[in-house]
């Protein structure tokens, strides 16, 4: 049984006063005990955070890291840098990442990998645009974008990863993909899985869905088989959180 993992990527708000102002109000309203609860929050937040958290169950992932160990890139953040602070999970490949910063598969798949290096959890996103799911062709946009991101990786190192698939058209949109149509695209990313590693690999991998989820339509969409939990923005960053993780 694939244990649920809700993340809340807060993107670029609060801070680090209203930061701690936030994790004040959500740390003791979220259930753990069934549930992987991630914060995550901007750079600057993340040594606060970490520190306020301490005691509880609750993990704090980082919202994007550099795949080089050291050196001379202003404005990035090493994955070490991330692992000393108490990161736990980082997420990679984020549509708006891709979108805005040029994040490609390419630098997708060499985050993953630097990542795991360091022992921690990337949550890597995935999913189509308005236009692609028009013309039919939204599973095999998001079969190479998995393929890509975990070119390389060994059955065991996969195993690790949390896939997020967030169709582009609902993020932040208040546009919710249908439960149906969530379920569908998570069992085909669960198929390129079983292709690429065995059942075993497709059976413990954890697939998040994202893209305006909210306190109404959690329960829904993380009953279906394929769907292991929510990458949740914009709730993410109020008190009806916890109405998700609770669900």
């Amino acid at each position: 049984m694939r244990k649920k993992i809700v993340a809340g990527n807060w993107k670029m708000n609060k801070t680090p006063k209203e930061a701690m102002e936030l994790v004040a109000m959500l740390k003791d309203k979220v259930d753990t005990d069934n549930v992987d609860v991630v914060f995550c929050v901007p750079a600057i937040n993340i040594l606060p955070v970490v520190d306020a958290l301490k005691g509880t169950n609750i993990a704090v992932g980082a919202q994007n890291v550099y795949f080089e160990e050291s050196g001379a890139y202003t404005g990035e953040i090493s994955p070490a840098m991330l692992e000393e602070a108490g990161v736990k999970y980082v997420v990679v490949g984020h549509s708006e990442r891709r979108e805005y910063f040029a994040e490609t598969d390419e630098t997708v798949n060499k985050k993953v990998k630097k990542i795991l290096e360091h022992n921690m959890t990337p949550i890597m996103c995935c999913g189509e645009t308005l236009e692609q799911r028009e013309l039919g062709i939204e599973i095999e946009f998001i079969r190479t974008q998995v393929k890509c991101g975990l070119a390389g990786l060994s059955a065991e190192e996969a195993q690790k990863v949390v896939i997020a698939y967030e169709p582009i058209w609902a993020i932040g949109t208040g546009k919710t993909a249908t439960s149906q149509q969530a379920e569908e695209i998570c069992a085909a990313i669960r198929q390129v899985i079983k292709e690429l590693y065995g059942d075993k690999t497709a059976e413990v991998i954890r697939i998040q869905y994202g893209g305006s989820v909210n306190g109404k339509n959690a329960a829904e969409l993380f009953a279906m088989e394929n769907i292991d939990g929510g990458l949740v923005g914009g709730a993410s960053l109020k008190e009806e959180f916890a109405q998700i993780v609770n669900y």
